[in-house]
């Protein structure tokens, strides 16, 4: 069934075309003043200018009037009035209101339609390097990127992660030589072992994070330091078998931390591919760029030239190989297309990444689009913005470094703890539930925080404002979650059952059009990768649902049966469709608080 706003828009646009007009200016939208009316329709402003061209004096209120006559006898809409210039503000019908309603709650989806035309998209999210701990600068991009990836997914899209891990170049030079000056007697840096390397690694995590800041500081300090950490890296990419089977532990070592590091943000990839997945396919590649006659040397170095003829601004060309013969970002992400369009041939890649690499991104797609790999919408940067300190500035620890994820959770989890704690909330519970509630309370407090932001919007890091139970926040939806869950079980002891849905009360109706909004919000936040609308949506149903609550008393003593009923089969659908959303932003609740 089509949800009400089609309904009321079908209606409107089939009036204006019946007086002459252009069906699309009939549309209906949400009302700027749902105190008023719930829903508007402006088109009698755009049908008075049609008419003034035709030569035909005739005001916006006139053609408002006559709009509203053909209206009139539509047993969909139970008022409709004209204000100002010539608004037409439209209530649907209790009748409408109630069908829908029951529509909604039969769904398994709460009113979430698949698209007609599902496409295969990979999202480039996370980033990650081998070797580095996950630190406060990949939360947005992980955080983002889930939320896209499920909200696509939850529309039937096939959707592949792919965390695209740093895990080439200078820091693995920085590794290798670090770890051959500690421990030189292993066998990967004897020229004559080509096989039969051990099968554990020789490093831990701990090991790595120590050993590459250890490398780069003396690196930078000393020049004959980086020429042996650029020797390593040239010798690893040329494939020396000791320091790529080095590279291979450090690969290893390092997606078992990351995925403990995503999985305490609740972030999931399909693919766990790094840059030196695709380093086989180079060689090749520059070939074919050669062969089609888009390559040129520039000072010893290959590129291949990206700027438009008639362009103002300048865009520099892409570096496929540096004057020493060395591959550099823009080959690898070049390669990383090619690997894409032969293992997963996709409609569309989404790469979600600081809007600081958009030049970067506009160069390889270029690029991209010059090799005839693929079209150039069919590649999309998403960048976002940053979370910062109460200076303003990128968020970092008192020291000024840094701060770790893991850190950056603690944070969260203590914050999220003295929040439940002055609250009261979850006392009678033992200390394991305590704080499981307080991990998810501060996930939620820090991801709903990030995710209700528009991307490429800065925004400050503030635990104590994000762990408030008052106000747009993941507490506040968590609550809301709960409190429908507590009800529900008070409902079954009371032996309670859902039953037929009769929408009466204007706070039942309100229920009923916020419900009836998910649809709208989910494609609008995918079509324009905002999730930022998916968290309007929530919170807006979280707040209807807290009206409703209140006006609408559903267990009390004296309520009808039939109308406790009711009551309960709308808040039942209400969780349904808020766990669903909290779930497409990475969001879980807790069963109880």
């Amino acid at each position: 069934m089509r949800s009400v706003l089609d309904i009321l828009d079908a209606a409107c646009r089939a009036a204006f075309e019946s007086m002459g007009f252009p069906a699309e200016i009939g549309a209906v939208r949400e009302s700027d003043r749902p105190d008023i009316a719930p829903f508007q329709c402006n088109g009698a402003m755009a049908a008075a200018g049609i008419a003034k061209k035709r030569g035909e004096k005739v005001n916006p209120r006139e053609i408002a009037a006559k709009a509203v006559e053909i209206l009139s006898g539509n047993s969909d809409i139970a008022a409709i009035e004209i204000a100002g210039p010539g608004f037409i503000n439209l209530s649907p019908s209790e009748y409408l209101i109630t069908t829908r309603a029951k529509a909604l709650a039969a769904d398994a989806k709460v009113g979430l339609t698949a698209v007609e035309s599902p496409l295969t998209v990979v999202v480039d999210y996370g980033g990650a390097n081998v070797a580095k701990p996950m630190h406060v600068g990949h939360l947005r991009s992980a955080v983002i990127g889930e939320a896209i990836k499920r909200m696509l997914r939850a529309q039937g899209h096939t959707v592949i992660g792919d965390v695209h891990m740093g895990d080439w170049g200078l820091q693995m030079g920085h590794l290798i030589s670090e770890l051959q000056s500690e421990q030189p007697d292993l066998p990967y840096f004897d020229p004559d072992i080509t096989d039969g390397y051990p099968s554990e690694p020789p490093v831990t995590m701990d090991d790595l994070a120590r050993l590459y800041p250890l490398a780069s500081n003396k690196a930078k300090a000393d020049k004959a330091r980086m020429e042996a950490s650029r020797i390593a890296t040239a010798e690893l990419q040329a494939g020396r078998p000791g320091y790529r089977a080095l590279l291979d532990h450090f690969i290893d070592v390092s997606v078992a931390a990351l995925k403990i590091g995503y999985g305490n943000l609740g972030v999931e990839f399909d693919l766990w591919k790094g840059e030196a997945c695709v380093d086989p396919l180079i060689p090749d590649m520059i070939k074919g760029l050669k062969a089609k006659g888009i390559t040129e040397e520039d000072d010893g170095a290959l590129i291949i030239r990206v700027e438009d003829e008639d362009e103002s601004k300048t865009v520099p060309p892409v570096m496929l190989l540096a004057s020493s013969g060395a591959v550099l970002y823009h080959t690898t992400d070049l390669a990383t297309l090619v690997d894409r369009k032969a293992e997963i041939d996709p409609d569309l890649i989404l790469y979600v990444v600081d809007q600081r690499q958009a030049l970067h991104f506009e160069q390889v797609f270029r690029a991209a689009v010059k090799a005839g790999w693929y079209d150039r919408e069919q590649m999309v940067h998403l960048g976002f913005g940053t979370m910062n300190g109460k200076d303003g500035k990128p968020f970092k620890t008192r020291e000024g470094g840094v701060l770790r994820l893991e850190d950056l959770l603690d944070i969260m989890n203590a914050a999220a703890a003295r929040r439940l704690s002055d609250s009261g909330i979850g006392a009678d519970f033992d200390a394991a539930e305590r704080a499981e509630i307080a991990r998810k309370v501060g996930l939620a407090a820090l991801k709903f925080a990030d995710l209700q932001n528009a991307r490429l919007t800065n925004y400050v890091f503030d635990p104590e404002r994000f762990t408030a139970f008052e106000g747009k926040t993941g507490p506040y939806l968590l609550y809301a979650a709960v409190r429908i869950k507590s009800i529900l079980r008070k409902a079954a002891d009371q032996g309670v059952a859902m039953g037929d849905i009769l929408v009466t009360e204007p706070a039942e109706q309100q229920l009923v059009l916020a419900l009836d909004s998910f649809d709208r919000a989910v494609t609008a936040a995918s079509d324009k990768y905002a999730p930022h609308l998916i968290c309007d949506h929530v919170y807006r149903l979280a707040q209807s649902f807290s009206r409703f609550y209140t006006d609408c008393p559903i267990l009390v003593d004296g309520t009808p049966e039939a109308v406790k009923s009711s009551r309960l089969r709308l808040a039942e659908t209400t969780l349904r469709q808020l766990e669903m959303g909290l779930d497409i932003l990475g969001i879980q609740a807790p069963e109880r608080m």
